[in-house]
């Protein structure tokens, strides 16, 4: 089991509100909807390595101590998610509420660097340790924006000065990590260049659809519980007459 010096980052996606439990097309179409756009992160992340998927968030890596650029890196993933979110706005045919409420999803990252042990299980790469723990437990925090990145010291430090100087300082008492100061940066006030416009386009809407309904049937059918592992959605039961 190897040892190695990592930056970790989780790009998490948040902003559904509750569903009830019995409007199975919502969550089918929630669970697509993330699944979508975590795709679109994916896409963009250039030279950091995907660790897993978990639910509504991607975990990824790099290695080394000459890691990427973090505020290149956040920047290029938070554009797709934007880009690929104003696509649904557009395309969307679906009323349901897992569709209604995509454009009103948000991104936030946490970041850390530290020692990771890789292990190599088949065709997938397991990471373990303290430090992921720590970037892991840092998603429950006391950030009071929300659209962010929420980074440990070791971080902060190797960013540009003009982006430190935009950093807002916010000690945590992590579980099982004791007190650790963080620094949080608002991505709203986060310089990003235009969105290319997304136009109306029939074939692609009528795609879409069908895509969606296709992708979103094995839900629907309950043959896989939907949204049964995403952190940012509180599925509750439907109120009694």
């Amino acid at each position: 089991m190897a040892i190695q010096k990592a930056l970790l980052l989780i790009a998490d996606i948040g902003g559904y509100t509750r569903f009830m439990s019995h409007h199975r097309f919502s969550l089918a179409h929630a669970q697509e909807t993330v699944a979508q756009l975590l795709e679109a992160v994916i896409d963009a992340a250039g030279p950091l390595k995907l660790a897993k998927l978990e639910g509504d968030a991607a975990f990824f890596y790099a290695v080394g101590e000459d890691f990427p650029t973090l505020a290149q890196q956040v920047s290029n993933i938070r554009r797709a998610f934007l880009s690929r979110r104003e696509q649904f706005d557009v395309d969307r045919m679906c009323k349901c509420d897992g569709c209604m409420q995509a454009s009103a999803l948000t991104l936030k990252f946490v970041a850390h660097t530290g020692e990771v042990a890789f292990q190599r299980v088949k065709h997938l790469t397991e990471l373990a340790g303290v430090d992921v723990i720590l970037v892991h437990r840092m998603l429950k925090n006391d950030v009071p924006v929300t659209e962010y990145v929420l980074m440990t010291d070791v971080v902060h430090q190797r960013l540009a000065p003009e982006l430190r100087q935009r950093t807002l300082g916010l000690e945590h008492d992590f579980e099982g990590m004791g007190r650790t100061a963080t620094h949080y940066l608002d991505l709203n006030a986060f310089p990003l260049a235009p969105l290319e416009a997304v136009r109306p386009n029939l074939l692609r809407k009528l795609w879409s659809k069908v895509t969606l309904e296709w992708r979103s049937l094995k839900y629907v059918l309950g043959l896989k519980e939907a949204c049964e592992d995403f952190r940012n959605v509180e599925i509750v039961d439907a109120p009694k007459p």
